[in-house]
């Protein structure tokens, strides 16, 4: 018995590992295959002669190429991917002029007592499905579809689908029972809003890191990966069932097992699952997420081979685009959090608010909160005059019910109906308010 180590360029993340391992054990006399696309090697074990044509041959049918990895520049010198770029980003304007004409972006304010939020996480979900949930599982859903065929040589389109139908089955399931677990694990201990804040902007980050990757324009960020420890890859057994024969019970339970797979995304959404305290939204959230992700999954392979070439290319340029613009958005959603001015926030400067009126030497503030929002969202006030700070609530189960202040100590749940909170402004300046997200803001203007 003999062993060979070869250099593997293009790996990034486990799902590259098992898919060249899985080739490279179909050549006759290999016998063992560890894969570390950390160190871009193939350790191979073999009993006979070792055969370098077939292991180049199975290496690029897996879509990866023999040879070391080159030190990759921090910026493309391809000026072809700036042309796909700008093409990228005039098709996410068009997306985002026709979402808006025909009112898409206010479809959730439409429906009362609709978590605010689950649009979004479709959202996030779609992207991810397309993006970094396709590479880092589209390995195992291959590996299941290509086990199934081969098991199976005599099957209809349809059959063949069907192994796909079980994973997605399985890990929304999944995703819905485990969502809700950690949301009540968040009951028991509320984050404060200064570690939400920080939690969010750390999503928001990982968010841009991704798109970034996506857009290729920063070759060095291909480095960059998020996989699951050996460890809890040996313990939870995922290579071990894609190497067990097809049933369809396995396929369902290897798709739950993805909610230990993370992505960026998929941390973000347990993140968010957490900070909620609640095992209903926990489990809404982790199960519309799965479901965003499944159209990406099920077309995962139909997708290669539609798009494919300089076209795939421009497709994850533009999915890139859009997840850089949802990392900024929590960025900004983190910084609401803490308390900190946004660039594009405008201050109040005048000293009368129509909206405040002066009650008994009380300064009575009066705001609704709705399901996308609340109204109005700015007010004027006056230092070291009590505030009474009146809130209607209209949608409770809307993101925005949640509202929290890092400056005044408020972290509350709206009820239906009026909600009262009283402070007393000590300081000239800015005072801000949000959901719990960071997604609704608002603010006083502190004045003499």
């Amino acid at each position: 018995m003999s062993n060979k180590k070869i250099h593997i360029k293009g790996m990034h993340c486990r799902s590259c590992e098992i898919l060249i391992e899985e080739e490279l054990k179909k050549i006759k006399g290999i016998t063992d295959v560890t894969v570390s696309h950390k160190d871009g090697i193939a350790d191979i074990c073999f009993a006979d002669k070792f055969n370098n044509f077939e292991v180049n041959k199975a290496v690029e049918s897996a879509g990866y190429c023999v040879g070391e990895n080159t030190k990759l520049p921090y910026f493309s010198k391809n000026k072809k991917d700036y042309i796909e770029l700008g093409i990228a980003f005039f098709i996410v304007t068009l997306l985002y002029l026709v979402a808006k004409q025909f009112g898409i972006f206010g479809l959730s304010g439409l429906i009362k007592g609709n978590y605010g939020s689950l649009p979004v996480v479709f959202v996030v979900g779609l992207t991810a499905g397309i993006s970094t949930c396709m590479a880092l599982v589209g390995g195992l859903v291959l590996g299941i579809s290509s086990k199934f065929a081969k098991q199976n040589p005599e099957s209809s389109s349809f059959q063949k689908f069907v192994p796909h139908i079980y994973f997605n089955l399985g890990r929304i399931i999944s995703y819905f029972a485990l969502g809700g677990l950690i949301g009540l694990a968040g009951s028991f201990f509320q984050l404060s809003t200064s570690v939400l804040g920080l939690l969010t902007v750390a999503v928001g980050l990982i968010m841009l890191l991704l798109g970034s990757q996506l857009i290729d324009i920063f070759p060095i960020l291909r480095s960059i990966s998020f996989t699951l420890p050996k460890g809890l890859h040996k313990l939870f057994g995922i290579k071990e069932k894609l190497k067990a024969e097809y049933s369809d019970k396995n396929s369902a339970l290897l798709g739950a097992s993805t909610f230990f797979l993370p992505c960026g995304f998929t941390q973000a959404m347990q993140l968010y699952a957490i900070s909620t305290g609640s095992p209903i939204q926990g489990a809404l959230t982790m199960g519309v997420f799965a479901l965003g992700t499944t159209p990406g999954l099920l077309g995962v392979g139909g997708l290669t081979s539609i798009v494919n070439g300089a076209y795939s290319k421009l497709f994850f340029k533009t999915a890139g685009i859009i997840v850089v613009l949802l990392a900024l958005f929590n960025v900004s959603n983190g910084l609401n959090l803490l308390g900190i001015k946004s660039v594009f926030a405008k201050t109040t400067t005048t000293s009368t608010d129509k909206n405040v009126k002066i009650v008994n030497g009380v300064q009575v503030v009066k705001m609704t909160q709705k399901t996308n929002g609340y109204s109005p969202n700015k007010f004027t006030i006056k230092k070291g005059v009590p505030v009474k700070w009146i809130i209607t609530s209209e949608s409770q189960y809307s993101c925005a019910s949640s509202i929290v202040s890092q400056q005044l100590g408020i972290r509350a749940s709206l009820k239906l109906g009026e909600n009262v909170f009283e402070f007393t402004p000590k300081e000239v300046g800015t005072i801000r308010f949000s959901c719990s997200m960071g997604m609704y803001t608002g603010q006083f203007n502190v004045v003499n």
